[in-house]
């Protein structure tokens, strides 16, 4: 048993009956919080559809129940809190790293994205499964054999805390960002479903996944993950042959997608894109957008966290190749209701004109299903989301806990204070991005630009900690500053900003010049080529250092790293 367990059971002076006791005022609170959402909606909202209404409650009651009492059994200490205590076997690894891309975003973004622009802009699907791909080729074996605890370690390792702080900036911002974005698409899904209002939805929502993620950590994130992504392959399974039949069949639905569509309805453009009026500049644009999913969807900490959870190297080398699978199956059902929604007269189902391509899923769900698949149909999808909301606030948590309150305000703070630190910044967090979903209407555009961030300065920064001896924290700083200027002279339509470099291809408020690409390969040269102009001046810190039971980790400090490895259960 780790010296850290130990210390926490032995402190903490509680007599034998107290879990059962605290479990019982658990089962107490949800079923009173529960009651009184009843009781508003049922005065307040009377035409509500109560099936839809009693699915959703169900089902959040499974998930409060798996992670606040199942799952909290297994954490102890800081190291279950942000690393499940590096024993989570590959099946579940698998099911928690598939879950946490396949989210409401996922599913409502593939549906909305194959209904409105084409299939070949549902770039999520292809796109996330090439950057779990990649992450369990390259990154995930290393990583974990470094027994980091956050993705910003070896930033922070071998470019200073300061460019971890740095880096910390589009980590949480990206983080809070979509769980924001997942919320208000989860609202708005609710309403047109369920007629349950939007505020009351996100912020319940909200509440039990915060609720399980504060008891139970990592533990309780991945054993919810696993219910949940059974839950929406069964729930959208079950729900494409009603939703097919009501169109005539997918063979017909699709035969006219094809013609109305044209080249857009392909996965990928025609290779000579460029060159084709149906596609012109947007064929560039095309591109920055896939490479952005692909090497921008791995400088996630909620990507590494699960990662670093794995019982070895060798397992999260395989829970991210086999989630890159899986998670590429998720999105038939999601792309196929795309296909049917676009076959779909929902006016002769009494539905008003589908106005917002976002409601493509909804719309579905709502007017092409029976009641009952209805329900397990919106059971998926709330599974989808409380899967991406709890795993995004967890991650934002640790890395704001781990990497700026432990490294940079209190470098001295001992585990149990950080570990406290990181359940209330779970609180805090879950808060900020529930008033952002609640006030904010371009959530999805503020989470766009933190994606950009994040690709743009989070991985040639990672990158060149990894992989490149040479690389220093002169080079880091200065490719992170010029690929800022560059990205931020792309302008940005969230902030009303316009580019200011003659940036090609300005059409309709947008510059469809792989801009973002551009910058991203900027910065790292910028990284390469100052690293081996100043090596001399700057030292660059050995690789060695990444190494665990090395002198110079061991100089650095790394609490978690330090510690015996858990034992396999």
């Amino acid at each position: 048993m780790p010296a850290e367990r130990e210390t926490d059971t032995a402190t903490s002076g509680r007599p034998s009956g107290f879990g059962r006791h605290t479990g019982a005022l658990k089962v107490g609170i949800f079923i009173v919080v529960l009651g009184i959402a009843l009781g508003y909606v049922a005065i307040a909202q009377p035409d509500v559809s109560w099936p839809g209404l009693i699915a959703m409650l169900v089902f959040y009651a499974l998930f409060y129940w798996l992670g606040a009492f199942v799952a909290a059994r297994r954490t102890s200490g800081l190291a279950g809190t942000l690393v499940a205590g590096r024993n989570m076997p590959l099946w579940i690894g698998v099911f928690t790293m598939t879950a946490t891309w396949v989210g409401g975003g996922y599913i409502s973004g593939t549906a909305e994205a194959t209904f409105f622009d084409g299939l070949a802009w549902a770039q999520a699907p292809w796109g996330y499964a090439l950057s779990l791909l990649i992450g369990g080729l390259f990154f995930a074996k290393k990583m974990r054999r470094g027994r980091f605890t956050t993705m910003l370690d070896p930033i922070d390792i071998r470019f200073g805390k300061r460019a971890a702080g740095l880096g910390a900036i589009p980590a949480v911002l990206g983080e809070i960002f979509w769980t924001g974005a997942i919320l208000t698409a989860l609202g708005t899904t609710f309403g047109t479903i369920i007629g349950l209002d939007f505020n009351v939805s996100i912020i319940l929502s909200a509440a039990i996944a915060v609720a399980y993620t504060v008891v139970g950590g990592m533990w309780s994130v991945a054993i919810t993950d696993v219910v949940q992504i059974v839950v929406i392959f069964i729930g959208l399974g079950v729900a494409i042959p009603f939703a097919a039949a009501s169109v005539g069949g997918l063979g017909d639905a699709w035969s006219n997608y094809t013609l109305d569509f044209g080249s857009y309805a392909a996965l990928f453009p025609p290779l000579t894109g460029w060159d084709d009026p149906a596609w012109g500049h947007m064929y560039w644009n095309w591109w920055d957008s896939g490479l952005l999913l692909v090497f921008g969807g791995i400088p996630w900490q909620v990507y590494f966290q699960r990662v670093l959870s794995a019982r070895t190297p060798e397992v999260a080398r395989r829970l991210s190749i086999g989630a890159s699978a899986v998670s590429l199956l998720a999105a038939v059902p999601a792309v196929l209701i795309g296909v049917i929604a676009t076959a779909a007269n929902f006016q002769a189902e009494g539905a008003p004109p589908l106005e917002n391509p976002s409601l493509a899923l909804p719309y579905v769900l709502r007017y092409l299903l029976p009641t009952a698949v209805s329900a397990l149909g919106l059971g998926a999808l709330a599974a989808a989301v409380m899967s991406s909301v709890d795993s995004s606030v967890l991650s934002a948590s640790s890395v704001t806990g781990w990497n700026v309150y432990r490294r940079l305000i209190r470098p001295n703070a001992e585990a149990q204070q950080v570990q406290k630190v990181i359940r209330r910044l779970i609180v805090v967090i879950g808060a900020a991005a529930t008033i952002l979903a609640l006030n904010v209407a371009s959530v999805y555009q503020l989470w766009y630009l933190a994606s950009d961030l994040i690709y743009v300065l989070l991985f040639p920064m990672l990158v060149c900690a990894l992989f490149v001896p040479f690389a220093n924290r002169i080079g880091a700083l200065s490719g992170f500053l010029v690929a800022f200027f560059l990205r931020l002279s792309g302008g940005s339509p969230v902030f009303g900003l316009t580019p200011f470099l003659p940036w090609p291809w300005y059409e309709d408020g947008a510059v469809l010049f792989p801009f973002r690409t551009v910058s991203m390969a900027a910065g790292l040269i910028t990284i390469l080529v100052v690293s081996w102009l100043t090596r001399r001046v700057s030292t660059p810190v050995s690789m060695a250092a990444l190494e665990p039971d090395s002198e110079e980790r061991r100089a650095w400090g790394q609490d978690l790293a330090q510690e015996r490895e858990d034992q396999p259960a």
